[in-house]
């Protein structure tokens, strides 16, 4: 089923790259659709995890790999993304709560923490704000955070005048939180990421929590 959801994704792309019947399809469509495709992957990855988690097989896992079960492994030495499920250069140390906090308690820490990241962003970072686009986390235990970063000229002669947008996600499971932060475009973040995940664990370190920074 995933290969079949991400062969239509990239077919959809494709079409909507070029004319059909000798008609343009309009701007304003192909934005539309890629978003719904988009969305569509990433309720895949929300299904694909419950499913895991309902598996007799995954009680063998460690917390570590049921929480990364919902967030994917960086691609191969890339420069921007990091995430827990990575195995190179690219690997975070995953964030844990304190012992004796219960999980709901650590939840909503989690959730005010993320929400307290400034909105006009913080160290030339992240300047166009943020929004949550997949809300999960009182419930299966993932959200996902889109942050707009490099507005200005820096966006104007690289990306269309349009603001570049980085995804943050995490996923909740036995006592840590696995995390992926990645750029949807380029090759080089220029520490973006790593500065708004180190703003982050920084916060949940003042309330307790094992959160180590990221080293650049």
């Amino acid at each position: 089923a995933g290969h079949e959801i991400m062969r239509t994704y990239l077919a959809m792309l494709a079409l909507l790259s070029q004319s059909v019947h000798g008609l343009k399809v309009p701007a304003t469509v192909c934005a539309g659709a890629r978003s719904t495709a988009f969305n569509r992957l990433s309720v895949y990855g929300a299904s694909r995890r419950a499913a895991l988690l309902s598996t007799a097989a995954l009680f063998s896992l460690s917390a570590t790999e049921r929480a990364n079960a919902a967030v994917s492994a960086c691609p191969k030495g890339a420069n921007n993304c990091w995430s827990t499920a990575s195995s190179d250069k690219t690997e975070m140390v995953p964030w844990k709560w304190p012992t004796d906090t219960s999980r709901d308690a650590a939840l909503t820490t989690l959730r005010t923490t993320l929400e307290a990241y400034p909105q006009k962003g913080q160290d030339g970072v992240d300047l166009g704000g943020w929004s949550i686009a997949d809300d999960q986390l009182s419930s299966s235990g993932y959200l996902r955070i889109e942050f707009k970063s490099g507005i200005g000229n820096f966006a104007k002669f690289f990306n269309g005048g349009k603001p570049f947008v980085d995804d943050l996600e995490v996923s909740v499971e036995g006592g840590l939180v696995a995390v992926r932060s990645s750029s949807r475009v380029g090759d080089s973040d220029f520490g973006v990421n790593a500065k708004r995940l180190n703003f982050i664990s920084a916060m949940l370190r003042e309330k307790g929590w094992d959160a180590p920074p990221i080293t650049v």
